[in-house]
């Protein structure tokens, strides 16, 4: 197992008489992709922002690499780089202006052509900020984050206002930049973003963390039955299907069955309907998954509920 190379416990932090973080406890393991998830004023930028040293807690220790980023920003700065979300340039700086500018406040910065080159911003280099697309706005932002050559990446919604296919290109670019060895913290709201590039996903919701676990684990908590739709090659009897213990309710609308339940749903249903002489034609299974559990584990009344009072003691 890796070391664990950023260590949060018990973070707080108040603006006036609003507690924005309240008792954060985490920690991300050196190589990993760690996601920090809740809804808007959770308190997840506020926490990303103590971790990089750019503000100051009210209570709790961070330690990242065995720096305190309270006392040790200069050295902290060699060691992390940071995409805000909400970052802006001058509109008139160019592409490659901007990356050697980031480049003479690091000591051993990265090699600003083979940077640009890797993340496909080399035709752009004399290009102003404000000709670049939405994606290329956000490639330069990896690259700003990535010249100081950081161990850790702090990204903070880095695909909210892409496209669906810039998103998926940044992504690719993301999980490049963990090969290289970076670990990354990604704040998002974005589920799908999650389950594809998270080792490990934290919950945070009103300021407190309800649930650390892989985006399937989270996924598992929710205790959400299966949802099994099909077309079937010949007429069935779809009531003769709720004799089975795993089947709770079966739906006819037009050609399409849906079949709702538990356990091993998939084998039974399909079992049955072979011994017919059944096709199941156009099959589909529906089942928690991450935004299922982020609904349940953040709705209003959650924090009374027991599964996530089992969440947060895991």
């Amino acid at each position: 197992m890796a070391d664990d190379v950023i260590t949060v416990e018990n973070l707080r932090v108040r603006y006036g008489e609003k507690v924005a973080v309240d008792g954060v406890s985490f920690t991300v393991a050196e190589g990993e992709i760690f996601g920090i998830l809740g809804p808007n004023g959770a308190g997840k930028t506020t926490t990303v922002e103590c971790i990089g040293g750019l503000r100051i807690p009210d209570g709790g220790t961070i330690t990242v690499h065995g720096l305190d980023p309270r006392r040790d920003r200069r050295a902290l700065a060699e060691l992390v780089g940071i995409q805000l979300q909400h970052a802006e340039l001058p509109d008139k700086l160019r592409v490659g202006e901007a990356i050697a500018l980031f480049a003479s406040f690091y000591r051993t910065p990265a090699d600003p052509e083979a940077l640009l080159a890797q993340l496909g911003l080399e035709d752009r280099r004399e290009t102003p900020f404000a000709k670049l697309s939405g994606g290329q706005k956000q490639r330069l932002s990896i690259a700003l984050a990535l010249i100081g050559n950081p161990r850790i990446a702090i990204l903070d919604e880095l695909t909210t206002g892409l496209d669906p296919q810039a998103r998926r290109d940044t992504w690719g670019l993301i999980e490049g930049v963990r090969e290289r060895g970076v670990t990354i913290i990604l704040v998002t709201h974005f589920m799908e973003e999650a389950e594809r590039l998270c080792d490990r996903v934290a919950l945070i919701n009103r300021g407190r963390v309800v649930a650390t676990d892989s985006p399937s684990g989270m996924a598992g908590r929710v205790h959400g039955e299966l949802h099994f739709h099909f077309q079937p090659s010949a007429p069935i009897d779809a009531v003769g299907l709720e004799r089975f213990e795993e089947v709770s309710a079966v739906h006819v609308r037009g050609s399409d069955v849906e079949v709702v339940g538990h356990g091993n749903l998939l084998g039974v249903v399909v079992g049955e309907l072979n011994a017919l002489g059944v096709v199941a034609q156009r099959p589909r299974i529906d089942q928690a998954n991450l935004e299922d559990a982020f609904v349940e584990l953040t709705r209003e009344d959650a924090l009374n509920t027991p599964m996530v009072a089992e969440a947060v003691a895991r």
